[in-house]
């Protein structure tokens, strides 16, 4: 901000304070307690053919003035939309009026009317009584309140970002994205619910952290002197409630990632992950297909057909290459990354290898709804080795959609003895310098060596789901509060 705009910007807040001041003096309380809406703007909108001509009491914020001497139009703006007020001295009195006068767009007021149309057909409230509910001290971005314009919008996407109230406020459209988010959860909890699942919580602090390849956020309990992680996922938690005895738990949580942003990735995010007794991943990817379904018709999607396509791991990966990968050792890869022009790290073994080709050559071809199933086993340390007797790969499933990764799942391993071995593999993995690989859990690891029935998991990412399902490009659009580098000192 310019020394000039943060002068004028003084300016006006010590002129709202002023007005602040006045209305006090005339005994007007500019922010009372409380008032009683009657109706929305939508409400009386929609319903105008029995409300015409009847008494309602509507409250939001002005958006637009039109000042006309002893008669004014103005726009308020409350959760459902916009609606106009004409206001008129005689009908309000003198002391309303000149509260009015002392008005500025950002204030809060309620209107108390009746509800009619004006000569340009525009159904509005004609206003009988007006109550100033919040003197704004601040001006909106942006705004004009010249005829036929209510308001500029906010355009800077930082700073949409950073100050979502205003975000909502001068970019009101926004607010149906997070509406569509509130529909799509409710879709899924109502579904899991019907299907005899328990919603369960599980800890957001942890001793050890586990069930996913992720770098944590570490924080220190004081009264414990213990270092404690922001979970990376639920799953070894939603497998202890498997063993003792729950067939179908899940969780709708907020997990924490300690790793990089773009579009399609914010350190705190939310996840979907429910666990199942007694089934595999076949089950679990139709199951999945209805879930999403499901969703999908909570806001009016309808593009998505089950059945979805399935297809090998080592095929598809096979086919971006244009050869056989299925028997190529780590330094055979290699050379496929050298000739595809895909640079790796000095360290990276094999796991790292295999996830750096599919991310690079297959997975942003993934458009249309595609499960990839079969994955190696070297990068599923939670997942059952394939049935059929090849113990390279494991039953698991990823569901991608428009490029993005949207389901991770397992038949998940309940053999203790591999699963011990598997996270012991793990655990040198990051000697070796990998902090992505995963941990090895003793208390979960005995958990599983009491005993836990075939089970498959499934996680969703539900910002991904929602960016599909409402048409956004990025994940911060579809999360109320992202995440933000630090503003550079001014």
């Amino acid at each position: 901000m310019t020394r000039e705009k943060e002068k004028s910007l003084k300016q006006i807040i010590q002129f709202r304070k002023d007005k602040v001041d006045h209305l006090r003096s005339l005994g007007i309380d500019p922010y009372p307690h409380r008032i009683d809406v009657s109706h929305k703007s939508c409400h009386i909108i929609e319903g105008y053919e029995n409300l015409q001509g009847k008494s309602v009491t509507v409250a939001g914020r002005i958006v637009s003035i039109r000042r006309m001497g002893k008669a004014s139009f103005f726009h308020i703006q409350d959760q459902e939309g916009k609606i106009q007020i004409y206001i008129k001295r005689n009908t309000v009195g003198e002391k309303a009026y000149d509260v009015f006068k002392q008005l500025d767009i950002g204030d809060i007021v309620g209107i108390g009317g009746t509800v009619f149309t004006t000569k340009m057909g525009e159904i509005s409230v004609s206003a009988d009584t007006l109550t100033l509910l919040s003197k704004s001290l601040r001006p909106l971005p942006g705004v004009k309140g010249k005829e036929g314009t209510t308001f500029h919008a906010f355009g800077d996407k930082e700073q949409r970002y950073r100050r979502r109230y205003l975000d909502l406020i001068v970019n009101p459209d926004v607010k149906d994205i997070f509406k569509k988010r509130a529909k799509i959860v409710s879709a899924i909890r109502l579904f899991l619910d019907s299907e005899g699942f328990v919603e369960v919580e599980t800890p957001v602090l942890q001793p050890l952290y586990g069930g996913a390849f992720a770098r944590p956020f570490k924080t220190r309990h004081t009264s414990l002197n213990q270092e404690l992680y922001l979970r990376i996922a639920d799953e070894l938690y939603l497998k202890r409630l498997i063993i003792g005895g729950f067939d179908q738990v899940y969780e709708l949580s907020k997990v924490f990632r300690n790793e990089g942003m773009d579009r399609n990735h914010n350190p705190e995010f939310t996840m979907l992950e429910f666990s199942m007794a007694y089934v595999d991943y076949v089950f679990l990817m139709d199951f999945t297909e209805k879930l999403i379904q499901k969703a999908a018709e909570s806001v009016g999607f309808s593009t998505l057909n089950p059945p979805f396509r399935r297809v090998s791991y080592m095929n598809i990966l096979s086919d971006a290459v244009g050869k056989d990968i299925s028997g190529m050792d780590e330094n055979e890869l290699r050379q496929v990354c050298g000739q595809e022009g895909i640079e790796l790290e000095d360290n990276a073994h094999l796991g790292r290898i295999y996830d750096v080709l599919m991310r690079e050559l297959v997975e942003p071809q993934l458009i249309l709804p595609t499960f990839i199933i079969d994955y190696p086993k070297v990068i599923s340390p939670l997942a059952k080795v394939k049935r059929d007797g090849n113990r390279a790969l494991v039953e698991r499933f990823e569901l991608f959609i428009n490029g993005l990764e949207l389901a991770n799942a397992f038949s998940e391993l309940n053999d203790p003895v591999d699963q011990r071995e598997r996270l012991e593999a793990q655990a040198k993995l990051r000697e070796g310098g990998d902090q992505q690989a995963q941990t090895l859990d003793e208390d979960f690891l005995q958990a599983i060596e009491t005993g836990m029935p075939p089970t498959g998991g499934v996680g969703i990412g539900i910002d991904r789901l929602v960016m599909l399902l409402t048409g956004q490009r990025s994940i911060k659009d579809v999360i109320l509060f992202p995440a933000m580098r630090p503003q550079p000192d001014k």
